[in-house]
């Protein structure tokens, strides 16, 4: 990865000098400054469309890694007129766990709700986000002091800043936010450093007595919208990732799954349906260590304008509940289980389309 950016790094100085050289300084500079100045007025008029006043909305963290204890994350939004403030005072202070997030973690989350609910197309440059003022405490979850632990703050935390921030949108223009998302990126890894029992090369998956580490983000439910279901099985907020498939899965690693599935009615219920979760089961075939870094194992994803809640999380490991952070040692043969959330449901339940209920009969999607 870094030696990719070094290369996109030096290809870009190459481009731009060659630029510089056919048209010379002053005109590429000014257009440059065009180009952020016509991002700039656009995201200032998207702003300008929102009703002015102050919106709040306040959600948690399900501990730490080092506690349980719920984190508070708290926001006010102003709109007035072209600008825009988001407001985390009241925010929990930094934590003694891994789910602090960089302070530019916490405003590309809330770039990324802006850019969702004004306008999508806007490039995105400096200028796009020259309107909006973000304000975190110092010291806080979201801006802590070295050497806080952040690891946990880029997949996790992240997810929590864009369900606060799209909250409180909700409170402002409703018929541009979703329900409630899945709001964790179900991070899954398993590894060992070699040397364990129960290899089983001689089946065709990975290296039994070597080393290896397998890290998977699971897809889950996205939250119902104004006007359609949310998408089943799918990553949400500002991840980046996508499936693994499960041949390739198994053709490199020591590992079995013996179930992927989406999980029947863990879509909140609504006028638009919640998304569906997903569970994903994984044997392990030689002593492994296995690490879960999740949420909404308590707090499920909220339904909006009416809509019931998407069901919560659940972690398992030879079907025995697990913390929503947990590491273990589990010897060869141990199945290892995530359920991830599903959305919250859009509207008024009694309001849906019968033969959209009928659909998900049809389709499996609702519980027996």
């Amino acid at each position: 990865d870094l030696a990719a950016q070094l290369a996109a790094n030096r290809r870009a100085d190459e481009r731009v000098a060659a630029l510089i050289d056919d048209y010379g300084r002053d005109r590429i500079e000014r257009g440059f400054d065009a180009v952020i100045g016509y991002s700039r007025d656009r995201m200032t008029a998207a702003i300008d469309d929102l009703p002015d006043g102050t919106y709040e909305a306040a959600d948690v963290l399900e501990g730490d890694g080092v506690t349980e204890a719920d984190v508070p994350i708290r926001t006010a939004v102003t709109v007035d007129g072209g600008s825009l403030t988001v407001d985390f005072a009241g925010t929990a202070d930094q934590v003694a766990g891994n789910l602090n997030a960089p302070l530019a973690v916490a405003k590309s989350a809330v770039y990324f709700v802006v850019r969702c609910v004004t306008d999508p197309e806007i490039p995105p440059n400096h200028g796009c986000y020259e309107p909006v003022t973000v304000r975190v405490p110092e010291g806080s979850l979201l801006d802590p002091n070295p050497p806080a632990a952040v690891v946990g703050g880029n997949v996790e935390t992240s997810q929590r800043v864009t369900d606060v921030v799209l909250a409180a949108f909700a409170e402002a223009v409703p018929d541009r936010v979703a329900a409630g998302s899945q709001g964790t990126m179900n991070n899954l890894t398993i590894g060992s450093r070699g040397g364990g029992s129960g290899g089983t090369a001689d089946r065709g998956n990975g290296d039994a007595s070597g080393p290896f580490t397998y890290y998977e983000t699971i897809g889950g439910g996205f939250g119902g919208r104004p006007g359609a279901d949310g998408m089943d099985g799918v990553q949400v907020g500002m991840t980046n990732t996508l499936n693994t498939p499960v041949e390739a899965l198994e053709a490199a690693y020591p590992l079995e799954v013996e179930r992927y599935a989406f999980r029947p009615g863990s879509g909140g219920a609504g006028r638009h349906r919640g998304g569906l979760g997903l569970e994903r089961s994984v044997r392990t075939l030689v002593d492994a260590t296995v690490s879960l870094l999740t949420e909404r194992r308590r707090h499920p994803p909220a339904g909006l304008a009416g809509g019931d809640s998407g069901a919560r999380g659940e972690n398992l490991i030879d079907g025995e509940p697990v913390p929503a952070k947990t590491t273990r040692d589990v010897p060869a043969g141990t199945t290892v289980t995530v359920r991830t959330p599903g959305g919250g449901g859009y509207g008024d339940p009694a309001d849906r389309d019968p033969d959209a209920t009928a659909a998900d009969r049809d389709d499996g999607k609702l519980e027996e």
